[in-house]
């Protein structure tokens, strides 16, 4: 689980002899391949993938509690305090120690950092456009670790969730449902009759749905303490309005396994999915890690798929549920749900995707799948629904990747240097972070995913380990488009807690936390543009926040997650919220909210003014009226290249007002100190294209544009860079 209450504490023959040796080695060598083999028998190497005809497998149909209407204003509501959290273990497929051995680190770390400094790699990463800060844990009133960061951004709004509260801020960065936020617990306290009404837990998670121009929220509640019995429910609220603060909510609740009311769903992540067809699939897809409350043994993953259609409009609505066991599971748990903004809807009818990695039960173990599942809902008759393969849901396939190392080991997770401190801090490294990312960019359909791994084994550094694997026509692949375990040039520091978006023009960010024995913890990003070589983010890595302190409590927990998203009103702006610590303290975290952009990703055009109404003159004595030069016009905004080839592609621009034809320079450089044979100052007529030939094949090469008329010419426009395809 995640909470833990800072006011508490946190375990003779030579012959023979030779013969014997030999015979101990072999032994050894089989062990340990045993020991290394990446999965059991039950789901080897399925890489084609099929889907459970309609009507073999049986859901669980559940209506979900509710919807309660609340009409009130968030600031409005009675603030309910947060309740007192005990101290909680996090819960994980195997059981992991608490207490790390220290980890093995260089003795000259200070010197090691020096020497890395002298030739860094020259990253080209933007800056953040902005930062301010969220939530932190005075203002969330439960004093807890960690503070499970999460948030999202949208046309007007950034909503942040912590526990136990949600802020919402205007995108300025300033709050408009008071300096400490809105609790779960008063948020939910209209679900009367459920847990959800005073008795929340945290776990929080806050998305958009920007199809319906709508915000779902929702946390975890019961009674007690874990371990307990429970009964343990999800709280769910959907807003009636794109405003979510005086906009009004549906509230909702479900129990996390009715027929297993002592079952606890832990470390709830959810997506929403809409690719419409007949039966539509469009649902809010919830997954929870099942855990006995009693016993707190592991029992397998829920996975649900809420009525989204119903619950937009406040109406009564199923939910539609699996469980998977461990023996569907193998050494897996922690399934993520897919979720897309930038780029198209998934074609019509394509089903949910979800994906897991393994977290076996020992460290060290080298593992070389990506799991997949895909899911079929139908709430017109839900016994066609269906998850994964046979009655144990097993996957639909799985991916071959890279050989990566879990983030822990076998003295536990709490494995990342702070400076200052010999506290480490919680890796969260045995599974895919949140969120899953789905793209559909004309037809080629991708899903994003990253996770911590650990380097060098077991003395580290962790590292942030990306995918891309292609899934157009609905399918699973083999293997991995790209992949990369980040780790800047082997800088020295560890990168954990990722979490990646992906912008309308294929760019890829993630951002993550930071930290070592010299270096403070600390919110960066990085990414890649499109045309960027494969498997690297290649234009390196940015500081969103750099901490001015750390973390000293003994149980080491941080964050359990981060979250990047793109803002919807342009489909190019990436969001990322985390945690970090301005000074050192016990427990005093802090969470920090920052945007960026890549410079050369398309712009949005700019909209057009609204006139302002004159009044009708009174005629005049007609007089010959003195010719007004047309103004000098406005620079144009140079677009993303297309029709790319090995020797050409094609320019393309947006439409100026009051332009008579537009110049085209094209570079081998972003400072254009050189031009391209015939591509310099280039008058290309009042067009808003032109193909460009003649290129040199696998070559990054620039363009830039300046618009003119009778009057004068604009300045540049922004620069666009396109890389030749290899020959």
């Amino acid at each position: 689980m995640k909470k833990k209450s800072t006011s508490q504490s946190a375990f003779f023959n030579l012959r023979v002899l030779i013969a014997a040796v030999f015979c101990l080695c072999a032994l050894a060598v089989a062990l340990f391949a045993q020991t290394k083999s990446a999965r059991p028998t039950q789901q080897s190497n399925r890489s084609v993938d099929v889907q459970d005809a309609p009507g073999t497998q049986t859901p669980d149909v559940v209506r979900l509690m509710g919807p309660v209407i609340q009409n009130n204003d968030l600031r409005s509501l009675p603030y309910v305090a947060p309740n007192t959290e005990i101290e909680e273990k996090r819960l994980t497929r195997y059981p992991h120690p608490e207490i790390p051995s220290p980890t093995n680190q260089s003795a000259y770390p200070r010197f090691e950092t020096l020497v890395k400094q002298i030739t860094p790699p020259t990253p080209t990463m933007p800056a953040p456009l902005l930062t301010f800060d969220g939530m932190n844990s005075s203002q969330s009133g439960c004093m807890c670790l960690p503070p499970d960061t999460d948030g999202d951004v949208g046309p007007n709004h950034y909503v942040q969730s912590v526990n136990s509260s949600i802020k919402i801020f205007d995108k300025n960065g300033n709050p408009l449902n008071g300096p400490n936020g809105t609790t779960y617990n008063s948020f939910f306290l209209t679900l009367v009759g459920t847990p959800c009404s005073g008795l929340n837990n945290g776990d929080g998670f806050v998305f958009y749905d920007h199809q319906a121009d709508r915000w779902v929220v929702s946390d975890f509640a019961f009674p007690g303490t874990l371990p307990g019995s429970g009964p343990f429910y999800q709280c769910v609220g959907v807003s009636q309005t794109g405003d979510p603060v005086s906009g009004g909510w549906f509230l909702y609740a479900i129990q996390h396994d009715p027929a297993n009311p002592t079952w606890v769903g832990d470390y709830p992540k959810l997506a929403m999915w809409n690719s419409g067809g007949i039966p539509a699939q469009n649902a809010y897809y919830l997954t929870v890690n099942l855990f006995n409350g009693v016993t707190l043994g592991f029992q397998g993953v829920r996975v649900f798929a809420l009525d989204r259609a119903s619950m937009l409009t406040g109406g009564a609505a199923n939910t539609i549920a699996f469980n998977i066991t461990p023996a569907g599971l193998g050494d897996s748990y922690s399934l993520v749900p897919a979720g897309f903004r930038a780029g198209a809807p998934p074609p019509a009818g394509r089903d949910e995707f979800l994906i897991s990695v393994d977290s076996p039960a020992t460290g060290g173990v080298t593992l070389t799948q990506v799991h997949g599942w895909k899911f079929h809902v139908d709430f017109g008759t839900p016994g066609n629904s269906t998850l994964g393969l046979g009655v144990n849901h097993t996957p639909n396939a799985n991916v071959t990747v890279a050989g990566f190392v879990d983030a822990f080991t076998n003295n536990g997770t709490l494995l990342v240097p702070q400076n200052g401190t010999a506290q480490k801090l919680d890796t969260l490294g045995d599974k895919i972070m949140t969120p899953v990312v789905y793209q559909n960019r004309s037809g080629a359909e991708s899903l994003w995913a990253s996770q911590t791994v650990i380097l060098n084994y077991p003395n580290g550094p962790t590292a942030v380990r990306w995918y891309q694997f292609s899934v157009t026509g609905g399918n699973f692949p083999a293997t991995a488009v790209q992949q990369q375990s980040w780790n800047n040039g082997n800088d020295g520091l560890w990168r954990w807690m990722p979490s990646i978006a992906v912008d309308q023009n294929g760019n890829m960010a993630i951002g993550y936390s930071t930290s070592s024995g010299t270096q403070e913890p600390s919110i960066r990003y990085a990414g890649r543009l499109a045309l960027d070589p494969l498997n690297n983010l290649g234009q390196g890595e940015a500081i969103m926040t750099a901490g001015g302190g750390h973390q000293t409590h003994s149980s080491g927990r941080w964050g359990d997650y981060s979250m990047t998203t793109i803002d919807p009103a342009d489909n190019l702006t990436f969001w990322h919220t985390n945690e970090y610590y301005p000074v050192t303290s016990s427990a005093n975290w802090f969470t920090r909210i920052g945007k960026f952009q890549f410079p050369i990703s398309t712009p949005t055009p700019t909209p057009t003014p609204t006139p302002t109404p004159t009044a009708t003159p009174t005629p005049t004595p007609a007089v010959t009226p003195t010719p007004t030069p047309a103004p000098t016009p406005a620079a144009p905004n140079a677009l993303q290249a297309t029709n790319v080839t090995a020797n050409s592609f094609t320019a393309n621009w947006t439409s100026v007002s009051g332009a008579t034809g537009y110049r085209l320079d094209v570079s081998l450089n972003s400072s254009f100190t050189s031009f391209v044979p015939g591509y310099q100052n280039l008058d290309v007529g009042n067009t808003t294209s032109r193909n460009v030939t003649g290129l040199s094949a696998n070559t990054f090469h620039y363009y830039r544009l300046r618009t003119y008329n009778g009057t004068g010419t604009s300045p540049n426009s922004n620069v666009v860079r396109v890389k030749t395809r290899p020959h």
